[in-house]
């Protein structure tokens, strides 16, 4: 099947697309999409690939769902359209980033300038039904993103993963930990920030390695 996604990551996943699980992943999304509503934007799922091509990747956010409510999900992980109220995780990721970086908390959810640097802000799970969280999990999508994170850790260096809370912990696996940089911590929810991801200064931490690799920072403000 015909998939539109950004021509490297095509190229990087190119055995993906033609494999039993994603044909059958496609065709249940596509009949989600004609029956009920589902998130985000259908020209939004591939987002993430789009903005931040294969070859440019330096940092990697892991989420696992997308927001279910109306007009939030864009199809990149923590991130909102421009104009939404700032949910509860993303406000604690400000926070903690400036109090890491000495400055003033952004006020757009729209984190589409950190994609557009390198910043690959890629969800477990691609789509969701609204209301229903989790309601697209073990439908394959988990299986097409740990492809794209092992064919980061497998052909590029010196990549950041930045690993919040338990799920997405999980993924320590598919990195290989001797060319990359994981950072991991408690998930920015309310009911964990406390518990360690508060003080865990991942925005200095990814910034100091990447200019130690001698690659740009990102400007994270």
């Amino acid at each position: 099947m015909e998939v539109r996604i950004e021509p490297s990551w095509k190229q990087a996943l190119k055995d993906e697309f033609r494999k039993e699980y994603f044909l059958e992943l496609a065709a249940f999304v596509k009949d989600e999409y004609a029956d009920q509503t589902v998130y985000p934007n259908p020209k939004d799922i591939f987002a993430a690939f789009e903005l931040t091509p294969f070859d440019e990747v330096k940092v990697v956010i892991l989420g696992q769902d997308p927001y279910h409510g109306p007009d939030q999900a864009m199809g990149l992980s923590f991130s909102v359209t421009e104009g939404t109220k700032l949910p509860p995780s993303l406000q604690n990721i400000y926070k903690e980033m400036s109090e890491d970086l000495g400055v003033k908390p952004m006020t757009t959810g729209d984190l589409s300038r950190w994609a557009r640097q390198g910043v690959l802000l890629l969800n477990a799970t691609l789509t969701v039904r609204a209301r229903t969280p989790g309601s697209h999990q073990g439908k394959g999508w988990e299986q097409f993103t740990d492809a794209a994170i092992s064919a980061l850790s497998k052909e590029r260096e010196n990549i950041v993963f930045i690993l919040w809370g338990n799920h997405a912990r999980t993924k320590r696996t598919l990195i290989d930990s001797n060319k990359h940089l994981i950072i991991e911590s408690p998930h920015p929810s309310p009911f964990s920030a406390r518990k360690g991801f508060f003080g865990s200064k991942p925005f200095s931490q990814t910034n100091s390695y990447l200019v130690a690799s001698n690659k740009a920072p990102i400007e994270w403000t």
